[in-house]
């Protein structure tokens, strides 16, 4: 099975709201569109609009990988996710492929950190164990550790490190320790509205900057288990 980043990005929003907010689940469509254009506990932030998002929508419900429901008093169609059905996903897998899509690939002390809203993993070994029969089933892989970190990162298949490669890393196909050094960057999906830095002017070494300490404020979020 084989999805696009913004086909992820919707599956990911949708089994998040099941897990953490059941009340609110299904969704309509607009609270489709505000998670994924969320900012918070996004890597990368999008700006879809419903009309692309209802085509990605139609196209995941083809496939069985998404339905909508119909229900007595509600004045619009939801929608809820099927993958876990699909792939027959126990909580904790599903969980974690989640915020695999929603924040790309992750070591395993972050993803403890982030699923925690979703599942609970007692320990770092027993989530490992999970992410290791994610990987017999082509489902995530580890890559090896980049230059300067110390834990290894894992990255879910169901879209391919799509989320990375629109970012400008082409992981299936470069040494993971080589990332950082590439300067070419692949054409970004039509869904989404990148803003690009001219090497020359000062901004890229900026926007690293702001881009790591939003970083940290998500994962202060996290534990906090809040979000914006």
């Amino acid at each position: 099975m084989k999805l696009s980043f913004e086909q992820g990005r919707v599956l990911g929003v949708m089994i998040e709201k099941a897990m953490t907010t059941p009340a609110n689940y299904p969704m309509s469509l607009n609270a489709v569109v505000v998670a994924c254009n969320q900012v918070s506990n996004r890597e990368l932030i999008v700006e879809f609009t419903e009309d692309e998002v209802e085509l990605i929508l139609r196209g995941l419900a083809d496939d069985g990988l998404a339905k909508m429901v119909h229900r007595p008093g509600d004045r619009v169609v939801k929608y809820r996710q099927a993958l876990d059905e699909q792939l027959e996903l126990d909580s904790r897998q599903t969980a974690l492929i989640a915020v695999l899509m929603l924040r790309g690939a992750q070591t395993p002390g972050e993803l403890r950190q982030r699923t925690g809203r979703y599942v609970e993993f007692t320990s770092l070994p027993e989530l490992e164990e999970v992410l290791v029969g994610l990987g017999t089933r082509q489902l995530a892989r580890r890559l090896e550790r980049r230059p300067g970190q110390k834990e290894s990162r894992y990255q879910e298949l169901l879209t391919g490190g799509a989320a990375e490669d629109a970012a400008g890393v082409e992981a299936s196909v470069m040494d993971v320790a080589e990332l950082e050094s590439q300067p070419t960057a692949a054409p970004p999906s039509p869904a989404m509205r990148a803003v690009e830095s001219d090497p020359g002017d000062g901004l890229a070494e900026l926007n690293a900057e702001v881009n790591e300490l939003k970083r940290r404020f998500e994962e202060l979020l996290d534990r906090l288990g809040e979000t914006i």
